[in-house]
């Protein structure tokens, strides 16, 4: 396969400046785009969206922490042991993260988000209005273990 080059189109600013689990509940980020590359008509009509997917590069995992087979969640043994594509670690192999947030305003070149699980300084790679039609379609349903673990993720920081 050949490799893919992709250019940011921004950068998301917020206090967050640490990669910690579970802290990004109400968290209100920034996603500031590239003044070089766009004009504040690029996130014309965002604004009536209530909510946005954001693509984004976790820059900050390590090559060496990269999970290529399976691994228990969090390293807990009493989960089950998964393969990376079974779960939404960061240590992904393209170390790409994805997040559905609430969208709080657009101004200029910017997008005020809330609970975007994402670090000061984080490179944006993408963002698409949500739209429900995009959603799933009939029955969600995913193992206790993710459960358990997404119980505590949006917890408020602080």
């Amino acid at each position: 396969m050949a490799d893919i080059t992709l250019t940011p189109i921004g950068v998301v600013r917020t206090t967050v400046d640490q990669v910690i689990d579970d802290i990004f509940g109400g968290v209100v980020a920034r996603i500031e785009l590239d003044p070089a590359r766009f004009t504040p008509e690029s996130l014309k009509g965002l604004d009536q969206f209530s909510h946005v997917e954001v693509l984004f590069v976790l820059d900050r995992i390590d090559e060496q922490s990269i999970e290529y087979g399976a691994r228990r969640p969090r390293g807990r043994a009493d989960w089950p042991e998964v393969g990376v594509f079974a779960q939404r670690t960061k240590n992904r192999p393209n170390r790409i993260g994805a997040t559905v947030c609430r969208l709080v305003s657009v101004q200029g070149l910017s997008a005020e988000v809330e609970d975007l699980d994402a670090v000061d300084g984080t490179p944006v790679l993408d963002i698409k209005p949500y739209l429900r039609e995009f959603g799933p379609r009939g029955e969600v349903r995913q193992p206790q273990w993710a459960i358990e673990l997404m119980s505590g993720y949006w917890k408020p920081a602080g």
